[in-house]
């Protein structure tokens, strides 16, 4: 059976969601937004590097809750408002949260909207590393 995780570290959700799911050693975290889960009511971070850190930075707090880190992270979908404006900047914040030989697969996609008025939107797939060793 899966194990449905919402931690109250976490991020505040903006819908009925999980942060993460996870089975069978896969966890699958759910896009996260710029959103400070310090204080959920600020204003989003100006521009789309710094929103780019904050959702980075809440997929880490999340991985950590989890006891993973960036680097357990094999897949991730990423979606940008702006996407021939800010794809640029965007690669170069999202590329220093993993080392340069353990970059995870990636799919990146223009959206006419997202939730919060967000500019990015990332969620992610990581395997715990433990699951099917020996097998």
């Amino acid at each position: 059976m899966p194990d449905f995780h919402l931690f109250a570290k976490g991020p505040r959700p903006v819908a009925p969601f999980s942060h993460a799911v996870e089975a069978d050693g896969w966890v699958i975290l759910t896009g996260q937004m710029p959103t400070d889960p310090a204080a959920p009511d600020a204003p989003l971070p100006d521009g789309v590097a710094a929103q780019t850190r904050r959702v980075m930075d809440n997929l880490g707090l999340i991985l950590a809750e989890l006891g993973l880190d960036m680097s357990h992270v094999v897949q991730c979908r990423c979606f940008l408002m702006e996407f021939e404006r800010d794809y640029a900047a965007f690669n170069e914040v999202y590329q220093g949260y993993f080392a340069p030989d353990r970059r995870p697969a990636r799919t990146t996609v223009g959206v006419t909207a997202l939730a919060v008025g967000a500019l990015v939107e990332i969620d992610c797939i990581a395997r715990r590393p433990d699951v099917g060793e020996g097998m």
